[in-house]
């Protein structure tokens, strides 16, 4: 009887082990749900990211109609959220200047970064929607 109960306390303990581990990540945050990114100012990697976003749009608008006057100049991440997938996907809010005029205005991306492949993709790129029409 002893052996049993010794049994039924080991399959309850992986059991509360496994469950444990598949609901939330390394990091503290659920696995597939989007997490806040504090410090995102001085954040190197982030603001490296949000650099890359910039630079990435630059390049698929020389690309698409070679308009210079509408490229962007990378100024900071000022938000961040990432959510662990099969890699991990970054929304950045990213402050930028449009080359053309000199005040920054707000970007929306999403990047998708696989760390062992070696390989980051821009998923999208947008004009941030400003407060009144969200």
């Amino acid at each position: 009887m002893a052996k049993s109960t010794k049994f039924l306390s080991s399959i309850l303990l992986l059991f509360f082990i496994f469950t444990l581990f598949s609901s939330s990540n390394a990091l503290g945050g659920k696995l597939g749900g989007k997490t806040q990114i504090k410090d995102v100012k001085t954040n190197q990697e982030i603001q490296d990211l949000g650099k890359y976003c910039v630079e990435e749009h630059n390049r698929n608008l020389r690309k698409q109609n070679g308009a210079l006057s509408s490229l962007l100049s990378f100024s900071q991440v000022v938000e961040a959220e990432k959510q662990v997938l099969s890699g991990v996907k970054y929304y950045l809010k990213i402050s930028a200047i449009v080359k053309s005029s000199s005040s920054p205005k707000l970007f929306d991306a999403v990047v998708v970064v696989k760390s062992w492949e070696k390989k980051r993709e821009l998923l999208t790129f947008f004009p941030s929607p400003s407060p009144a029409t969200k």
